[in-house]
């Protein structure tokens, strides 16, 4: 699992924390800090295409994504794989694991990742010393929870115009809120087949849809960047009125 550290490298002390210093997160009092970086234990690179858990996988570990993407994936018996959501910088990884026996999904790294890792079987622990933080997990889960129910409407009444419409509005807003957002782009590493797994779409509708949105003067993908060139013409598509976000806990 382990690779070469990526430019991005998790720093050995949560107090030099690139994430906390982008506003997106809550803050927390030093005490606080001190020991989320004692239940912390390590930290990994996984290169792209590597595996961060795999399905079926017995005591898989907890993380935190600190840079690169990752996915969430399903897959069936003759290989077709459903994508259950991407992962980016700050997101709480393998929480499903700590409450079950194997992994119900498998987990790869979209691009090379660094990661936090966090002590096996402590959760308890964490709760019992510092509510609080208690209370964060479970809110990421609840977050988490509310995800899966906006997937699930993709899936189930999104045509293939609003389901692609609806991906590229909330990818951006997620990268906006963590201060990676670059001239109007934001670094886009998904291919077709990433997106056509994540909408449960055919590959050759993927790329129709994605044609005709760029046709239609609403987004540009180049250079492995995406720029939202209307995004209130997206919103109107996908129905995709997104509140202020607010400050999200971070492990």
């Amino acid at each position: 699992m382990n690779a070469s550290l990526p430019p991005h490298a998790c720093p050995p002390s949560c107090q030099q924390c690139r994430l906390r210093k982008t506003g997106a997160f809550t803050a927390v009092k030093p005490e606080v800090l001190d020991f989320i970086e004692g239940f912390r234990t390590d930290s990994v690179a996984v290169a792209a295409g590597g595996a961060l858990v795999r399905e079926n996988q017995t005591n898989a570990k907890l993380f935190t994504l600190y840079s690169g993407w990752a996915f969430r994936y399903k897959t069936m018996s003759d290989g077709r794989r459903q994508i259950l959501n991407f992962l980016l910088p700050g997101d709480l990884v393998g929480l499903q694991q700590e409450f079950g026996d194997v992994s119900a999904h498998g987990i790869e790294a979209l691009t090379d990742c660094s990661l936090c890792v966090f002590q096996n079987d402590s959760l308890w622990a964490l709760f019992r010393e510092h509510p609080r933080l208690g209370y964060d997990i479970t809110w990421l889960s609840a977050h988490e929870e509310g995800h899966v129910d906006d997937n699930l409407l993709t899936a189930g009444r999104r045509n293939a115009t609003e389901r692609v419409a609806m991906l590229l509005m909330h990818l951006y807003r997620r990268l906006d809120r963590i201060g990676l957002v670059e001239d109007g782009t934001v670094a886009f590493p998904l291919n077709q087949q990433h997106i056509a797994d994540a909408l449960g779409l055919s590959l050759v509708h993927t790329n129709k849809t994605l044609r005709r949105l760029s046709l239609l003067g609403l987004h540009e993908l180049k250079n492995g960047r995406l720029r939202l060139l209307n995004t209130r013409a997206l919103a109107r598509i996908a129905e995709y009125y997104d509140t202020p976000p607010r400050l999200m806990p971070l492990l």
